[in-house]
């Protein structure tokens, strides 16, 4: 009979590869760069970390399973910051700007780029 870990640990690792996949069909399938990244940032972070989970507890040890989690909660922080940057240097040379019909949203954007620039 299969140990309990060890159906725990499958569980956790294919469900995030669920999300990893979900995240590939999420920037395939959304239509611009901003949904993009968002698809990347939450379902990409959230697979990385059951996988890491996954794996710490297949591992079964404790200091090899506390660098592993170590490692998920590394990603856990730098992903959401990495692809905050990206969208934030994206927005800022106008790389995909999506289209506003409120014209205070189109002054707003002006307005930030004229304080940024100087």
């Amino acid at each position: 009979m299969i140990e309990m870990h060890l159906f725990i640990s499958y569980a956790l690792i294919l469900l995030g590869c669920f999300f990893a996949l979900s995240t590939t069909i999420g920037i395939l399938r959304f239509p611009d760069l901003y949904t993009r990244i968002h698809a990347g940032a939450v379902a990409l972070t959230m697979s990385a970390l059951l996988i890491t989970v996954g794996t710490a507890v297949y591992v079964w040890e404790l200091f090899l399973s506390l660098k592993i989690l170590l490692i998920g909660v590394f990603l856990l922080i730098s992903n959401p910051m990495a692809t905050h940057a990206i969208a934030r240097v994206a927005y800022r040379h106008r790389i995909a700007i999506p289209v506003s019909r409120d014209l205070s949203s189109r002054q707003k954007f002006e307005e930030d780029n004229r304080h940024d620039s100087s």
